[in-house]
């Protein structure tokens, strides 16, 4: 299986120089947040390459040896994005102790990513393009992967079991996977409705986490 990480490996191919010096980084990291201001204003669709080299300062040569073009600049975009995922998922299970703690620890998961979507246009944007896309959809679905698989591993340590039954496994990267639509949807619904789906969700879950920890 494909690790996010590999999948960063992957898309950097895309880029035409990847950043090595200090300086290149950091030139890479303001183009990137440039590019996230303009999203936020006018969508990936209205996000033109010439005006993101002038706005980060740089010609439109040197942008062009970083981004052969604007689907490499959403793509890394989205990895950041799918990592900052997986280390919110990590942190927030790792210091889970018992099954109450971890339905109380998703469920403040849920919340936070809904309004953290709510409140970042660039997340929505890239989101929205995800199922047009293949590599993005590749990418969600191997995040999906491992994030259902920290679930697993978590639910097998409060059963004090060494490694997750596949079908935990399986019912976990669901979870995940569904988490992504029902957020995909929540955020293009009307703010009130967005919040019923979300908290529908939420209730779909604790059932089936719930279900899982008893298991025997």
């Amino acid at each position: 299986m494909k690790t996010g990480r590999k999948y960063l490996s992957d898309n950097a191919k895309k880029m035409r120089r990847a950043p090595t010096q200090k300086r290149s980084r950091e030139r890479v990291q303001n183009i990137l947040k440039v590019a996230c201001e303009l999203i936020a204003l006018q969508g990936s669709d209205g996000m033109k390459m010439g005006e993101l080299a002038e706005k980060a300062g740089v010609s439109i040569g040197s942008l062009y040896q970083y981004f052969p073009d604007k689907a490499a600049i959403i793509h890394a975009l989205a990895d950041r994005y799918n990592d900052e995922s997986r280390h919110c998922i990590e942190e927030a299970l790792s210091a889970v102790t018992s099954a109450h703690n971890l339905i109380a620890a998703f469920d403040q998961l849920i919340d936070t990513y809904f309004e953290l979507f709510l409140a970042e246009p660039v997340i929505c944007d890239i989101w929205t393009g995800t199922q047009a896309d293949k590599t993005l959809r590749d990418m969600e679905l191997e995040v999906s992967r491992e994030n259902g698989a920290f679930l697993a591993r978590t639910i097998a340590r409060l059963r004090n079991e060494q490694t997750a039954d596949p079908s935990i496994s399986a019912r976990c990267l669901l979870i995940m996977s569904m988490g992504e639509a029902t957020m995909r949807l929540a955020i293009s619904v009307p703010v009130e409705e967005g919040r019923e789906i979300v908290g529908s969700y939420k209730r779909m879950t604790r059932r089936e986490i719930t279900e899982m920890l008893d298991a025997s």
